[in-house]
């Protein structure tokens, strides 16, 4: 295995990790930026009112795109890594 194939595998690992991880995060940062706003709003300066709401945003964005990023990760290992496994 050369430092190219290295380089390569570790380049489309980093952005599978990316496409999986993008609906989580881009919830967490839109849950974040209503809920600041809303507290800036209002002026209620409760911890609970920033966590709960955002980590529930992000439980149900992770439960419906479970199939998106197990299929993102299935293609992954099956087009790059066992074909490198199984040729050696």
């Amino acid at each position: 295995m050369t430092d190219q194939t290295i380089y390569d595998i570790l380049r489309q690992s980093l952005w599978t990790a990316v496409l999986m991880s993008a609906p989580l995060l881009t919830v967490a940062l839109v849950a974040g930026v209503v809920i600041g706003l809303f507290q800036a709003l209002t002026s209620i300066q409760e911890n609970t009112l920033t966590f709960v709401p955002k980590v529930g945003a992000m439980l149900v964005v992770f439960w419906a795109s479970m199939s998106f990023m197990t299929a993102t990760l299935v293609a992954f290992f099956t087009d790059r890594i066992i074909p490198l496994i199984a040729g050696g």
